[in-house]
């Protein structure tokens, strides 16, 4: 549990995430991050405003963006004397940028902060080949015009130009995570269709929240874009039933598809935290407090499913503050694929899983599928790496502020085989 002071969600916001290649092609992270905290600052009257820190990641990113939180903080509207801290675990940055700035607030280090994310995967870092890199460091070297010619030419090969693209897959087992999630499926029995209605539930959900107002105040427009332009309206599972396997295409067995697979996304997120005490003196309603949060990894590389570790992470995290898997009233677990979503309930739900690998005496259970992504997830919102974790904050906070109170149940896998999970509270 966290320990100190309360931790209090006053909100958030974020752009419209939007699918790689579309309106934030020639937008990198920084000016996504900038409009974001722009947004916040602009939204909870923070101009001029000394915050204890501003705290953001991104998992593709440049050499330039090293110092990427404390750049977009001078350019944000906050006071230039907040810090600023760039931070990054893979898909579940921006909820630890969040865990950074809480526990600095929970133990009197500072009042305030905010926490987020941005990624591209359209503006993408692209470097030359390792024998490349280092002929032109030789060149820079040099003393003279005809040395640094001859460093240049010798030995030169075309092949030396080659590019090196930023990949996704796992090194250590040249896998990506979409194929990781297809042995996840396989060993998990988890059929085709469930994972397409799972896909279908998620747009239906997300449009009917956009269609009642819910994201009028969460989400800013940015580069003449107001919803996220990943989701499907028109979209049918008869429709989804048509689309070819994306992962495991000559098996014959292959289930996860371009439609219950999260697509490449730009995106950026924030959420404002703060002591209660803050909240009071600046006149901002706390809609929930962090109760908790852990992270746990799981050992892929020995045969354990790669997105796997948030089953680990609750079942510790349930533990230590006594709790059960149903006592949640709702539950935000992130849709890297529908498949991977399906396979953490069904293990909750096994008593050889729960026993041989949580130690537990009996099985979790299940949860209710009404209280699951009650407003969509990122099959339908989209998945920049970075910035789900600060989405999903945000958006848990404020359903916890229409139903009047209740607790919420985070789970966000990433890549390296880590869970990061949280719980809110109201």
């Amino acid at each position: 549990m966290l320990h100190g002071r309360p931790v209090a969600v006053l909100g958030g916001a974020r752009i419209p995430f939007c699918r790689q290649h579309t309106a934030y092609a020639d937008v990198g992270n920084l000016g996504m991050s900038v409009r974001t905290l722009g947004a916040v600052v602009e939204k909870f009257g923070l101009h001029g405003q000394q915050l204890g820190e501003v705290a953001l990641g991104a998992v593709l990113k440049h050499s330039s963006d090293w110092n990427l939180g404390r750049e977009a903080a001078l350019s944000s509207g906050l006071s230039p004397l907040t810090p600023g801290i760039t931070m990054q675990r893979a898909c579940g940055t921006s909820l630890d940028t969040i865990i950074h700035v809480a526990n600095k607030i929970a133990t009197g280090q500072i009042e305030s902060g905010i926490g987020g994310g941005s990624d591209t995967t359209s503006d993408v870092p692209i470097v030359f080949s390792p024998a490349f890199r280092k002929r032109l460091i030789s060149v820079s070297t040099a003393k003279t015009a005809m040395d640094r010619l001859a460093r240049f030419t010798n030995g030169f090969s075309f092949k030396e130009l080659k590019p090196e693209l930023p990949g996704v897959g796992e090194p250590r087992t040249g896998k990506s995570m979409g194929q990781h999630c297809e042995d996840m499926a396989k060993e998990w029995h988890i059929p085709r269709e469930e994972q397409d209605a799972l896909a279908f539930a998620s747009h239906q959900k997300l449009a009917a929240a956009y269609e009642r107002g819910f994201f009028d105040d969460l989400v800013v427009p940015f580069r003449g874009v107001s919803r996220d332009n990943i989701l499907r309206t028109d979209t049918t599972l008869e429709k989804l039933a048509t689309l070819k396997p994306a992962f495991d295409r000559t098996s014959g067995r292959g289930t996860l598809t371009a439609a219950n697979s999260t697509p490449l996304t730009d995106g950026a997120a924030a959420c404002l935290i703060a002591s209660d005490e803050w909240a009071a003196q600046h006149g901002h309603e706390v809609l929930c407090h962090i109760r908790d949060v852990h992270v746990s990894a799981v050992d892929f590389i020995h045969g354990e499913g790669l997105l796997m570790a948030p089953t680990v992470a609750v079942a510790e995290m349930l533990a230590r503050n006594n709790l059960t898997l149903q006592d949640f009233d709702i539950y935000e677990i992130h849709e890297a694929f529908a498949a991977q979503v399906l396979c953490t309930l069904r293990a909750w739900e096994s008593a050889d899983y729960c026993r041989d690998r949580l130690g537990l005496a009996a099985p979790l259970g299940s949860i209710d599928p009404a209280k699951m992504n009650p407003v969509g997830s990122s099959l339908a919102a989209g998945h920049p790496f970075a910035a789900t974790g600060a989405r999903i904050v945000a958006t848990a906070a404020k359903q916890l502020k229409e139903r009047g109170g209740g607790r919420c149940l985070i789970s966000i896998c990433t890549a390296g085989g880590m869970g990061v999970v949280a719980i809110l509270e109201r």
